[in-house]
């Protein structure tokens, strides 16, 4: 009599021991945050749709998967240049490429339409800039926020202010004017990036000014890309800097006989961080902007212009210093914030390329005065951290570098500016000149705009 088991059927074996597998490595491809077999079938659902005479359909899940599918794709692109993608060729790439080929009418009529009405319709920016800049602020931990704020205040302050003076006398000198030079050129080199920055940005602009949206983000949004490109420049050249003369570099430490906390603390957490929280952590992120958004409708009654997207910022950084809000629910809005910062930034993109950015407008910023006023606003944002630092007993080629920063792309350009200058221990403090030197800037932009306008 046998002893041997049940024989396996040949086709189950075959699917457990290298079908499945194989299925399941190929799910693990990603084009984006999208599955390579989901991708390639939303692509042809797409394709096949634009084939078809009549309106392309506007439902949100269709929407979604086409600006999902257009977004990663031309994002994926850029990560895939050689060089480039160091310099943040993928939101380049996610924002110029629709921008193009609806200039150039590449793309169908009717999808061109659905993605307009869609983008326009809903406002889904407006929920994407609660969701970024509400939760990023609520999810940074408050002690190493006041800490490090008040450790490289002076150097990045002092280098604002050299900054803004020597781009806008720059820019002026060019002919470019000081208004256009200060709020179109140096306030988004220093902004935070584009979805801290730029959009937020070029969203108060339009409700200030009463000029479209997608005019604004194409006139600010070069400034951002060419700022965030030369910082990255200048930090090569400061880590080459710290190996030529290495009395002037912490390796990494702003102050000498002291290692700097480089892993901060995080606010205790009674209990664990679940779904619930995460949902209300969403909730709450909404409901900053909706109070923003009360709060400016409210004060129009009285003739006084003040953008939802500014009030919603100011909420936020008062409820983090305040402890307003309860540890569970500012971990779980870190979570939003990574949520929409990996799966929204390049959809949104495309649709501000297809819907919002005229490329012509778009081409016409990059104009030789524009890059010179630009590079020597970030130009003296570093040589002032670099000098300031020195003077206040910290290591200048840090200081110059979290300056560096100061004028970066958002994470993306912190992450870019941090590897060439082979000092990623600095993120910490990176993440402070970028998220509130930038929300310093755009609050202080909109509100002397406003004043001013």
């Amino acid at each position: 009599m046998s002893t041997e088991g049940p024989t396996q059927h040949p086709m189950k074996a075959s699917i457990e021991g290298g079908l499945r597998p194989r299925w399941w490595k190929l799910m693990e491809l990603r084009i984006g945050i999208l599955p390579l077999p989901v991708y390639v079938l939303l692509l042809g659902i797409t394709v096949w749709f634009m084939e078809q005479p009549g309106k392309f359909p506007t439902e949100i899940c269709m929407m979604m998967a086409v600006l999902a599918v257009g977004g990663f794709t031309c994002g994926e692109i850029g990560k895939r240049l050689p060089v480039l993608r160091h310099f943040g060729a993928a939101a380049i790439f996610a924002t110029f490429i629709p921008s193009y080929l609806t200039y150039k009418h590449l793309l169908p009529e009717g999808l061109l339409t659905s993605i307009t009405e869609f983008t326009k319709g809903t406002n889904f920016l407006y929920l994407f800039i609660a969701a970024v800049i509400v939760g990023s602020i609520l999810g940074m931990d408050r002690r190493v926020l006041v800490q490090s704020f008040v450790r490289i205040f002076a150097p990045i302050a002092a280098g604002t202010v050299m900054a803004t003076l020597v781009g806008v006398g720059v820019g002026s000198a060019l002919g470019l004017g000081v208004r256009h030079t200060l709020f179109y050129l140096v306030v988004p080199v220093m902004a935070g990036g584009v979805g801290e920055g730029a959009i937020p940005l070029s969203t108060g602009y339009s409700e200030i000014l009463h000029l479209k949206q997608g005019d604004e983000f194409a006139q600010v949004l070069p400034a951002v890309m060419f700022g965030s490109f030369a910082a990255i420049l200048l930090s090569g050249i400061l880590n080459f800097a710290g190996r030529k003369w290495p009395h002037l570099t912490g390796n990494g430490r702003l102050q000498a006989r002291e290692q700097d906390s480089l892993d901060p603390q995080q606010d205790t957490i009674s209990g664990s961080v679940d779904v619930s929280h995460i949902a209300a952590s969403g909730s709450l992120v909404v409901t900053f902007y909706v109070v923003g958004l009360f709060l400016a409708n409210f004060l129009a009654r009285y003739h006084f212009t003040l953008p939802a997207a500014l009030s919603m910022l100011a909420l936020a950084v008062v409820a983090k210093l305040a402890h307003g809000v309860s540890p569970q629910l500012q971990a779980g809005s870190q979570v939003v914030y990574k949520l929409f910062a990996s799966a929204v930034t390049y959809p949104l993109l495309f649709a501000i390329g297809v819907a919002m950015t005229p490329w012509d407008r778009l081409v016409a910023a990059f104009a030789l005065p524009n890059l010179i006023t630009i590079a020597a606003t970030v130009s003296t944002m570093v040589a002032t951290g670099f000098f300031v630092g020195r003077w206040i007993n910290l290591f200048p080629i840090e200081t110059a570098i979290i300056n560096a920063c100061r004028c970066g792309q958002g994470g993306t350009g912190d992450v870019a500016i941090l590897t060439a200058s082979n000092r990623m221990q600095l993120m910490p403090f990176a993440q402070i000149a970028t998220r509130i030197g930038g929300l310093i800037t755009v609050t202080l932009a909109l509100l002397a705009l406003r004043f001013l306008a």
